[in-house]
């Protein structure tokens, strides 16, 4: 007797379970993988990617890749998401934790299509993850703290250290070619800030136009000329040791017409209320140039009364700053932002040695050097193409990441494929003794862990398995920092070649790689339901009525 079929969800909603939705979802993340598999390394391709507004980015950079494809597979968002949490720990490394975590789950496949539980395979892979990070802390080689105190030797030291590790960060990006340059610049700009090593200290300003090198590091604050009214060309544009007023006051007149209602008799009581207002303008611009500023920046607008009242008596002023510059200038300059001028003291005002304002390819910039609580520097791109200069700026925020993650965490292991290779062998070595599905499992984790220096090789032209058995070789010989010589065509001891990257870069990839398996792993149903899957709302407009007639 056939029983009748029950109906438990709603119709069209879409169930797949079991093994061969394990499988569709290890597909569905092999290719996201391809996606960013040819960005990797030196070698690395560069991608175009065309929003719907027809706004082209040209990227190297796993996350911005990910961030920038509109995923829609839930499984396959996972990826996405580990590639953006390395993003934000760490900075770098975000192709190379999607590659992993997508060779994990490619080695896992004929496993899962066995029917092997995929609990016993996330026990296993968890086991392997730790045995690795332990073998990374192991061989890492700590690095002396940096400090300003102790002699110029080992700060010299440390500083070539941190130069080598940005390189290494930099030179799987566009700007290659002029990696020293760029190093010794986001070495010096890291160095310039506090303990906390706050990004947001560190600001990047990109102006079209002129040569990379023409690229600057301003110890200071630097932002662009704001918007400015007539007289604005009268005041002085340069000030040894000013004094600089942040306020947050208005410094215009104001139409009192549109928020307020005065009903006036007669001409003289109306000339009064223009001549208060007046007055209370003129009240505060005398206050401003008796506390004996300089400089006047302001968040909301300087109208032309005052741009005019402060040129009369040599002041500078700039108006509707923007928050974040205010907030370094007064990071830079000491002072705070005052919201009345009625208590401009001397402690509330900031000072620097130099102000002035330059020419910056097109744009006029105005600069606060020598601050004497300098702990924020201003980086300004130049270059040709718009989409050039913005991924300059996504190259050196991750290189910036990098160098605030090796002053944190003082270890460094060897970039390359070297560290990979290296744990590689080492749990190959370990699954050969133990019993049962784990060997077979810890196995195929260090299978995996080659894809790096394989896909490092494949970017780069190379025979990849020629090389991949001559590092295996290497590595069990007891070359333990060789990888993937990309200028040669050959292994080579990347310690000693100075392709260095903090420690935690890693055992963050390889963490955050496991556990995106382990998660894809562990999901063996999905239920959507029918509506998700239709774009907008249900139904059209609000409710049954005929809306509301138009007055015409």
């Amino acid at each position: 007797m056939m029983s009748n079929k029950i109906i438990l969800l709603k119709e069209g909603t879409d169930t797949s379970q079991g093994i061969p939705q394990l499988v569709s979802n290890i597909n569905a993340c092999q290719v996201i993988a391809e996606a960013v598999r040819t960005t990797l390394g030196p070698r690395g391709m560069d991608k175009l990617m065309v929003d719907g507004r027809g706004k082209a980015t040209i990227s190297n950079d796993g996350a911005t890749i990910l961030k920038l494809l509109d995923v829609v597979h839930p499984a396959a968002k996972t990826l996405v998401d580990i590639a953006r949490s390395q993003d934000a720990e760490v900075g770098d490394g975000t192709t190379s934790v999607t590659l992993l975590a997508a060779e994990f789950l490619k080695q896992l496949k004929s496993y899962v299509e066995e029917g092997l539980h995929p609990q016993t395979i996330i026990r296993s892979f968890r086991t392997a993850t730790q045995l690795a990070v332990k073998k990374i802390n192991e061989i890492a080689v700590s690095v002396k703290k940096y400090d300003k105190h102790i002699s110029g030797l080992i700060y010299e030291e440390q500083r070539q250290l941190l130069e080598k590790c940005a390189a290494t960060a930099l030179n799987s990006k566009l700007i290659a070619g002029q990696k020293e340059f760029f190093s010794k610049m986001v070495v010096d700009a890291v160095m310039s800030l506090d303990e906390l090593l706050s990004l947001k200290m560190i600001g990047i300003k990109k102006v079209q136009g002129g040569a990379l090198e023409d690229s600057q590091m301003i110890s200071g604050v630097a932002f662009k000329k704001t918007f400015s009214y007539a007289g604005f060309e009268m005041q002085p544009k340069r000030y040894d040791n000013p004094r600089i007023a942040l306020l947050n006051v208005e410094l215009e007149l104001k139409a009192e017409k549109d928020n307020a209602e005065v009903r006036v008799k007669s001409v003289e009581e109306y000339q009064a209320i223009v001549d208060a207002e007046w007055n209370i303008l003129y009240d505060k611009l005398e206050k401003i140039y008796q506390s004996g500023a300089k400089v006047v920046l302001s968040k909301l607008p300087i109208g032309d009364v005052a741009t005019q009242f402060f040129a009369d008596r040599d002041l500078f002023c700039a108006g509707r700053v923007q928050e974040e510059d205010m907030k370094r200038t007064m990071m830079a300059c000491g002072g705070s932002i005052q919201t009345s001028v009625g208590a401009l003291t001397d402690d509330v005002l900031g000072l620097c040695e130099l102000f002035e304002e330059v020419q910056v390819g097109g744009e006029r910039y105005n600069f606060f050097k020598g601050c004497p609580k300098a702990k924020t520097c201003t980086i300004i791109l130049r270059g040709g193409a718009e989409q050039f200069t913005e991924e300059t700026e996504r190259s050196l925020h991750d290189a910036i990441m990098i160098v605030r993650r090796a002053i944190k965490s003082d270890s460094i292991v060897a970039g390359g494929g070297a560290i990979e290779m290296e744990l590689s062998k080492y749990l190959r070595d370990y699954s050969r003794t133990i019993p049962g599905k784990q060997q077979l499992l810890i196995g195929a984790y260090a299978k995996a862990l080659e894809i790096i220096p394989r896909q490092l090789c494949d970017n780069a032209g190379f025979d990849a398995t020629n090389i991949l058995n001559k590092l295996r070789a290497k590595h069990a010989q007891g070359g333990m920092w060789y990888g993937v010589d990309i200028n040669n065509e050959d292994i080579a001891d990347n310690y000693v070649a100075c392709v260095w990257e903090p420690s935690i870069v890693r055992i963050n990839a390889l963490t955050a790689a496991s556990e995106a398996a382990c998660l894809i792993l562990s999901v063996d149903e999905t239920i959507k339901n029918p509506r998700s899957s239709m774009d907008g709302p249900p139904g059209g407009g609000r409710g049954r009525g005929r809306g509301r007639p138009h007055a015409h």
